[in-house]
C-alpha cells in the first residue's frame, strides 16, 4: 500500500487525517501538535529541538524527547499500520535530529489550496479573470474554521496567524478580479464587513471604495476613506498610504478612469495602473548588454522567474526583487540577461545593468557609492548636480525611480550589503540579482523571491552543444557527445570552453576532444581557456578566495572524502572541530554554492567543483595533514558503525576497536530502526570508506569497517556490496600480513558467497578461515566457521554433511556457553533434519532453539526458526498451523527489519495458499515478496518472476 497516496490531510481547520474515506484517530492535542509541525515544514527536516517547542514552549518537561518519540511511534502506527520497512514509502522518516514527513502536496489541504492560488496566479496574468475568480472561491471554500483548530503552543499560534494572513491576502486578490470584472455591486456587504474587521488594511478600504465609487455611492466611499484616515492617525499616527490617497484625489475629481468598462478585457484599478509616461526630456536608458542569440534550455527556471513579474502590467504593492544565484560558471548572468530583455517591454521607463564585479579575479569591485553615481550619469543628471555625501546621492537615485516602472539588473553581487543601498523604494521597479552567494537576509527581510541555479539537465546539455556545433556534428558523434557532456558535468561554462574549442577546431572528430577531457580527469587543465573570464579554474577560484579560512580549509579537505555526499558530523570529523563549528562552515559553503545541501544536514559538491576542491588539497595542505584528515573521518565512520552494530546483529560479537581518539566524536544510537536508517543513508560512503582505508594503507580499519556492516548488509541483501568489501579488506589484510584481518575477511566473503548460492567457493574460504583460526588459537573464530561450513552445506543440498557440521558447531557453542551460536546450530540442524524427512527430530530441535532465542531475546533467529517450523506444517499438510507459524515469522522479521527473510517467508507462504486452493491470495504473497527482492537486486527474483507467470498461465487455463 502507498500510504502517501491514500492519505488525506487537513491542517486548514482541525487537525484531521482519513484514508480514503476513513477518518483516523490522532490522539491528543499534543500529538496532533507533532503531526502538524511535520506537515507545516513540507518534506523539511525538523528537529526534536523544535518539535519540542513547539508542543510545550518554553518549559517542556523533563521527559519531553521521550515523549515525543511515543507520539511519534503512535503516529507511524496510525499512518502506516501494515507498512514493509522501506524508508522509501515511510510518511514519517527519521532523520539525523528529527523527523520529516513524506507527504505529497496535493495531500494536504494547505498544498491544495497552495496550488490553486498558484493557478489562479497564472490565469490572472493571462487575461482569464473569470476562470482565476472561479478557482479562487473554490480555494477559499475550503477554508471552513480556523487553521489549526483546538490546538495551542507557540507553533498553532504563530501558524496559525501566517495561515489567516494568507486567506485574507487571497480574499483581497479575488475581490480585487471580481471588481474588475465589474461585480462590485456584489462585492459591497462581504467588503464592508471584511474591512471593519480589518480597519487598519488599506488595500481592503481601496478595494471597497472602488466598488462603492462604480455602484454610484461616492459619498459612501469618501466617508470609507475618512474613517479608514481617522483610524490610522489614532491608532499608529500615520496617514494613509500613496495608493489611498491617489484613488481619494480620483473619487474627488471623478476621474473617468475609475469608471468600469465592460468592453475592456482587464479592468486595471488605479492601485495597480501603469505610471504615466515619462516627460520627453527624461532619459531612458537601456543598458542590458546583449541577449545570446543561442541561448537554450532553463526553462522550469524561467517559469519560476516569469511568475514572480507584475500581472498584465500592473504595479505590486511592494517592489519585486528576484536573486539568482548559484556556483560559479552555472550560467547566471546569462540566464538574468535573457529574461531581462524578454520582459524589457514592460518597462517603459528604461533599464539599468551593472556588474558589480562581486567576485572579481582582481579584486576591482564596484562599490554601491560607484554603482549608483553610474546609475544617477545613465538617468540624466549633470555631474555637477550628483550630490558628493553618499546618503544624499543614494536619496536623488530613489527620487528619480519613484513612480516609474523600471528594470535593474544588478550583476554578480558579493553579498546583502553590496545590493541593499541600490534598491530603489518603487514598487513599480523589478530588481533582478544575480550572486554566487544566496543572499539569504536579503530574501528574509526584503522578501526577495530566490531562484537557485543547479546542472543542465542532460537534454538541456545535448541542446547547448548542438546550437553551437550544428546538429549534423553533433548527432555523428552521439557516444562523444555524451562522454563530453559528462565530464564537462553539464557546468554551462564548461560546456562553452569545450564547445569553442571543437567550434575552432572544425576538423578534430569530437571523439578526440572526448580524449582529450577524459585524459585530463583528476585536473582543470582542459577547462584552461586562455581567458580569465571563461576559465574554470580561475572562475572557481574567485568563489574560494571570498571565503573566510576556516571555510576554505573546510572546502578543500571535502576533497578527501570518497563518498557522494557527507553529513555536518562526518565533515566534523574531517576537519577536526566541533559540530557546531562546522555547521557554521557549511553553511557559508552552502551561501556560496561551493556545496548544496540536498538533504537536511546532508551535503554534496558538483563534480568539477570536487576537482577543483582535491587540486586545492593536493596544493594547500601538507601530506601529513591530508593524511590525518582522511584517518580522522575513516575512523569517525568506523565508530559509528561499531555503535550501530549491536543494534543490527544483537549478541554477535563485536569486533575490537581501539578506543576512539581524543575528539573523535562518533554517533550514539538507542534503536534499531535508528541505526539501520544511519546506514542505509551513508550506505555509499561506508562502501567508499572501505576502497578508501585500503587504498591509503589502512588495512586495519578496511577490513574491521567491512567486518562491522555485516549486520547491515545482511539485513538488506546488499550483497554486492557485501562482497565487494569483503574481498577488498581481504586483499589489504593479506598485504599487510595481518593474519587476524584476514582470517575475518574469509568469514565474510564466504558468507557473501553464499548469499550468491557460489557454495563451492565459499566451502574453500571457510576451510581457508577454519585452518588458520586453528593457527591463531581462535576458539571462538573456529567454531563459527565450523557452524557456517554446517549451514552452506544445508544451502547446497549435501544433508549429510550439514547434519555433521551442524552437530559438531553445536557441540563446540554448548561447551563455550555460548547461546547465540548454540541457538543457530540448532535451527540448522532442525532444518537439515526436516530437508531429510526426520519431522520428529526436527522439531525437537527448532523447538529447543527457540527456548534459547527467546532466553536472549533474539527475534532475528527466532523468525528464520518460526519460518522452518511453519515449512514442517505445510510438508505434513497441517496448513492452518503453517500459516500461524508464517505470519509469526513475519512479525518477527519484521521487527528486525529483515526484508530478505520476509520475502523468504512470504514465499513460503503463498505455496500453502496455493495448496489450499486461493491462488489470488499466492499471487499477492509471490509478489509481495518479488517486490522485497527486485528491491534488493536478489537473485531469487527471476525465480519468483517464474513462479508468478506459471501461476497466471494456470489461471487462465482454468
Amino acid at each position: 500500500m502507498d500510504y502517501k497516496v491514500s492519505l488525506r490531510f487537513a491542517v486548514l481547520g482541525p487537525v484531521r487525517v482519513w484514508r480514503g474515506d476513513e477518518e483516523l484517530p490522532l490522539g491528543s492535542p499534543q500529538q496532533r501538535v507533532v503531526l502538524a509541525a511535520l506537515l507545516l515544514r513540507r518534506g523539511r527536516l525538523v528537529t526534536t529541538a523544535e518539535i519540542v517547542h513547539a508542543v510545550w514552549g518554553e518549559d517542556p518537561p523533563a521527559a519531553a524527547v521521550p515523549v515525543l518519540r511515543t507520539y511519534v511511534s503512535r503516529l507511524r502506527k496510525i499512518l502506516e499500520p501494515d507498512r514493509v520497512s522501506d524508508e522509501s514509502r515511510a510518511v514519517i522518516v527519521s532523520a539525523t535530529d528529527g523527523y520529516l514527513a513524506r507527504v505529497p502536496e496535493e495531500a494536504v489541504d494547505l498544498g491544495v489550496f497552495e496550488q490553486r492560488v498558484a493557478r489562479a496566479t497564472k490565469l490572472r496574468a493571462a487575461g482569464e479573470l473569470s476562470a482565476a475568480s472561479r478557482l479562487l472561491h473554490t480555494s477559499l471554500d475550503e477554508w471552513h474554521e480556523t487553521p489549526l483548530a483546538g490546538l495551542s503552543g507557540p507553533l498553532a499560534e504563530a501558524e496559525r496567524s501566517r495561515l489567516n494572513e494568507a486567506r485574507l491576502s487571497t480574499l483581497e486578490t479575488r475581490f480585487d478580479i471580481d471588481v474588475q470584472l465589474g461585480r462590485h455591486d456584489t462585492l459591497i456587504p462581504e467588503l464592508r464587513a471584511l474591512a471593519g474587521q480589518h480597519p487598519l488594511r488599506e488595500r481592503l478600504c481601496h478595494l471597497l471604495m472602488t466598488a462603492l465609487y462604480r455602484s454610484g455611492r461616492q459619498a459612501e466611499a469618501l466617508a470609507c476613506y475618512r474613517k479608514t484616515r481617522n483610524t490610522l492617525v489614532a491608532e499608529l499616527g500615520i496617514e494613509p498610504g500613496p495608493s489611498l490617497r491617489r484613488l481619494h484625489h480620483s473619487i474627488l475629481t471623478a476621474d473617468t478612469s475609475l469608471e468600469y468598462l465592460p468592453s475592456s478585457r482587464q479592468e486595471v484599478d488605479p492601485a495597480h495602473a501603469p505610471a504615466a509616461q515619462p516627460d520627453a526630456h527624461i532619459y531612458r536608458p537601456a543598458q542590458l548588454p546583449a541577449d545570446l542569440a543561442i541561448f537554450t534550455g532553463r526553462h522550469t527556471e524561467l517559469d519560476q522567474a516569469r511568475g514572480l513579474l507584475p500581472k498584465d502590467g500592473g504595479h505590486t504593492e511592494a517592489m519585486t526583487i528576484s536573486v539568482v544565484s548559484g556556483m560559479a560558471g552555472i550560467g547566471k548572468t546569462t540566464l538574468a540577461v535573457h529574461l531581462a530583455h524578454e520582459i524589457a517591454d514592460g518597462f517603459p521607463d528604461g533599464q539599468l545593468f551593472i556588474n558589480l564585479r562581486g567576485f572579481d579575479a582582481t579584486g576591482s569591485i564596484v562599490t554601491p557609492e560607484e554603482a549608483i553615481r553610474i546609475f544617477l550619469d545613465a538617468l540624466g543628471v549633470p555631474a555637477q548636480r550628483i550630490p558628493t555625501q553618499p546618503e544624499a546621492r543614494a536619496s536623488l537615485y530613489r527620487t528619480l525611480l519613484a513612480d516609474r516602472r523600471m528594470l535593474i539588473l544588478l550583476d554578480n553581487a558579493r553579498d546583502v550589503e553590496h545590493v541593499r543601498p541600490l534598491l530603489p523604494g518603487s514598487p513599480s521597479c523589478l530588481v533582478i540579482v544575480t550572486s554566487r552567494n544566496q543572499l539569504t537576509s536579503l530574501i528574509a527581510n526584503e522578501g526577495a523571491q530566490p531562484l537557485t541555479l543547479h546542472q543542465l539537465t542532460p537534454a538541456d546539455a545535448h541542446d547547448f552543444l548542438r546550437l553551437r556545433l550544428g546538429n549534423e556534428r553533433v548527432s555523428a558523434h552521439p557516444l562523444a557527445v555524451d562522454e563530453i557532456v559528462t565530464l564537462c558535468a553539464r557546468l554551462p561554462l564548461a560546456l562553452s570552453v569545450v564547445a569553442a574549442r571543437a567550434a575552432i577546431n572544425p576538423g578534430f572528430p569530437l571523439s578526440a576532444i572526448a580524449d582529450e577531457l577524459h585524459d585530463s580527469q583528476g585536473s582543470l587543465d582542459a577547462f584552461v581557456s586562455g581567458d580569465l573570464s571563461t576559465d574554470v579554474r580561475a572562475i572557481f577560484s574567485w568563489s574560494y578566495d571570498a571565503l573566510s579560512v576556516p571555510a576554505s580549509r573546510l572546502f578543500r579537505l571535502l576533497g578527501l572524502h570518497a563518498g557522494p555526499d557527507i553529513s555536518a558530523p562526518a565533515a566534523a570529523a574531517l576537519a577536526g572541530l566541533t559540530l557546531r563549528e562546522t555547521r557554521g562552515l557549511l553553511a557559508e559553503l552552502s551561501r556560496t554554492h561551493l556545496l548544496i545541501e540536498h538533504l537536511p544536514g546532508r551535503y554534496t559538491v558538483h563534480d568539477l567543483l570536487r576537482v577543483y576542491s582535491r587540486e586545492r588539497v593536493g596544493t594547500d595542505e601538507s601530506q601529513q595533514e591530508r593524511d590525518r584528515a582522511a584517518e580522522r573521518l575513516l575512523i569517525w565512520y568506523l565508530h559509528t558503525v561499531d555503535a550501530a552494530y549491536p543494534l543490527l546483529a544483537p549478541h554477535r560479537r563485536r569486533i575490537l576497536l581501539d578506543p576512539a581518539p581524543a575528539g573523535c566524536r562518533p554517533l550514539a544510537f538507542t534503536a534499531h530502526d535508528q541505526a539501520l536508517h544511519w546506514c542505509e543513508t551513508e550506505h555509499a560512503n561506508l562502501v567508499a570508506a572501505v576502497h578508501q582505508a585500503a587504498a591509503s594503507g589502512r588495512s586495519d580499519i578496511a577490513w574491521k569497517l567491512a567486518a562491522g556492516l555485516w549486520g547491515f548488509f545482511y539485513l538488506r541483501s546488499h550483497l554486492h556490496d557485501w562482497l565487494d568489501t569483503s574481498r577488498t579488506a581481504l586483499a589489504a589484510a593479506r598485504a599487510a600480513h595481518d593474519r587476524r584481518g584476514e582470517a575475518q575477511c574469509l568469514g565474510d566473503v564466504a558468507g557473501a558467497l553464499t548469499q550468491f548460492r557460489r557454495f563451492d567457493e565459499s566451502i574453500a574460504h571457510y576451510r581457508q578461515e577454519m585452518a588458520l583460526r586453528r593457527e591463531l588459537g581462535d576458539r571462538y573464530g573456529r567454531m563459527h566457521a565450523v557452524a557456517n561450513l554446517g549451514n552452506v552445506y544445508l544451502n547446497s543440498g549435501r544433508l549429510d554433511k550439514a547434519v555433521e557440521y551442524s552437530r559438531r558447531g553445536l557441540v563446540m557453542f554448548q561447551l563455550a556457553g555460548y547461546s547465540w551460536g548454540e541457538a543457530i546450530a540448532l535451527a540448522n540442524l532442525g532444518d537439515a533434519y526436516q530437508q531429510l524427512g526426520r519431522f520428529d527430530e526436527a522439531k525437537d530441535c527448532l523447538e529447543q532453539s527457540l527456548a534459547v532465542l527467546r532466553t536472549i531475546d533474539n527475534r532475528w533467529v527466532e523468525g528464520v526458526v518460526l519460518d522452518i517450523l511453519g515449512t514442517i506444517d505445510h510438508r505434513l499438510h497441517r496448513y492452518d498451523e503453517a500459516v500461524e507459524h508464517y505470519g509469526r515469522a513475519l512479525d518477527a522479521h519484521r521487527d528486525v527489519t529483515n526484508e530478505w527473510g520476509e520475502g523468504y517467508t512470504l514465499s513460503n507462504l503463498g505455496d500453502v495458499q496455493l495448496a489450499t486452493g486461493e491462488p489470488e491470495a499466492a499471487r499477492t504473497s509471490w509478489l509481495k515478496a518479488l517486490a522485497i527482492w527486485e528491491n534488493f537486486d536478489h537473485p531469487d527474483a527471476e525465480a519468483m518472476r517464474d513462479r508468478l507467470c506459471r501461476l497466471n498461465d494456470r489461471t487462465r487455463a482454468a
